[in-house]
């Protein structure tokens, strides 16, 4: 059992978003294995914030579904701290529909792809990719989601990308 703290904040006007016992439910999934203990904050907004954000700190002015804030901790401050998740409601609700996926399926992939990075997974090498997309597929298969790279057999886009 993880013991989780979990701040989830919403600054988006978009309807039918994840409660919040939702979102725990994603991010402990996401944890399970893997932390005793953790805090993180999600922050919900719309796409202006999000290209924003996006902009300052990726170099890519234009919205995004998932950005991943880990703590920069220092090794001799033992925190639970993992960092800041900020999600961008309507490009989830765009993609979910582009990809004929059920929303809160969608939503808690980009939960669970958002969690694993603040543990320190990635996707920018190919075997890197391989392992985190194997353990999200896993975390969500756990959740009764499908697999989130299989639509109609092809694989699609990673999260974030």
């Amino acid at each position: 059992m993880v013991d989780l703290h979990l701040d989830v904040q919403r600054a988006s006007r978009a309807d039918d978003l994840p409660t919040d016992e939702q979102i725990r439910q994603w991010v402990l999934a996401a944890l399970n294995g893997h932390r005793n203990e953790a805090e993180l904050s999600v922050r919900i907004v719309d796409a202006d914030e999000s290209q924003q954000l996006n902009r300052d700190y990726r170099g890519k002015d234009k919205p995004t579904n998932v950005l991943s804030f880990p703590a920069d901790l220092p090794e001799a401050v033992a925190l639970p701290l993992l960092g800041d998740l900020v999600i961008c409601a309507p490009v989830v609700a765009t993609e979910a529909a582009e990809q004929h996926k059920a929303a809160p399926a969608h939503w808690a992939h980009m939960v669970v792809h958002g969690t694993l990075h603040l543990l320190g997974y990635d996707h920018i090498e190919d075997a890197e990719a391989e392992i985190m997309e194997s353990l999200e597929v896993k975390v969500l298969a756990g959740l009764g989601i499908a697999d989130p790279y299989q639509a109609a057999g092809q694989p699609t886009e990673a999260p974030g990308a």
